[in-house]
């Protein structure tokens, strides 16, 4: 709605070029971010957690009811704990907003001036600036919109954010939390289905680990390898941890 208004204000050649070039930019970075944090901590600790109780000689209906248990508990902690960050985000925003907004009533002078200061660090020169001013200054609304970006670099976050990051991160934490698990529902041989849950949450991780690496713009066999490492790791230390203690 916002870009529509104002390509409103656009000159018609202009906005005619607007219409027809399209940029295909990755704009659901939060939602990335999310299945992310879900999807890594869900393969990595479920499997960490099936290895250290198979090295303790644990049966595989024991491994799968602890696994399950720890998804669970795995998936509602980590999706409380994305929601009060979206929301605590969320409640920045509107503390720094009615802030921002009191200043601008209070000191308009002070706040027409970090308007230039702002502009001017970009090396527009004063004579070119200051229409810019004039005419924010003339736009509370806009004014208040450019400050939030500009001056403090919050963007206005969704609303329905908080609630959305709960949810993803929860149900991808289920989702590859449930990887290492498969095996040991299949296998009632606890050593055997370690095995299995080895092979298939290390592939997982690393397509994982590769899909991570595309989506984030780093280079994705480096990202696979280094997020299979990761998992491997892990599951090694709680394996042999299991196996020094049981001893």
């Amino acid at each position: 709605m916002a870009g529509e208004n104002r390509r409103e204000n656009i000159e018609p050649e202009k906005q005619s070029l607007l219409n027809q070039h399209k940029e295909n930019h990755f704009t659901a970075g939060e939602i990335v971010r999310d299945i992310i944090i879900g999807v890594s901590d869900g393969l990595t600790v479920p499997f960490a957690l099936a290895a250290g109780l198979s090295g303790a000689n644990a049966t595989s209906s024991i491994v799968l009811t602890a696994g399950i248990a720890e998804v669970a508990a795995g998936a509602i902690s980590m999706g409380l704990g994305g929601y009060l960050a979206a929301k605590s985000e969320a409640d920045h925003y509107a503390r720094e907003l009615k802030r921002e907004e009191e200043e601008i009533i209070s000191v308009p002078d002070t706040e027409a001036a970090e308007v230039a200061e702002i502009l001017a660090e970009y090396g527009i020169e004063r004579h070119e600036y200051m229409p810019v001013v004039n005419a924010l200054t003339k736009r509370p609304q806009a004014w208040l919109d450019f400050m939030m970006k500009f001056e403090l670099g919050l963007e206005k976050p969704d609303p329905a954010r908080a609630l959305q990051s709960a949810f993803t991160i929860a149900i991808a934490y289920i989702l590859g939390g449930l990887v290492p698990l498969l095996p040991y529902m299949f296998i009632p041989k606890a050593r055997d289905a370690m095995a299995a849950s080895v092979i298939i949450t290390i592939a997982a991780l690393l397509i994982f680990g590769y899909a991570k690496g595309y989506f984030t713009g780093n280079k994705p066999v480096k990202s696979a390898f280094q997020t299979a490492f990761i998992g491997a790791i892990a599951s090694a230390a709680a394996f042999g941890m299991a196996k020094v203690i049981h001893l």
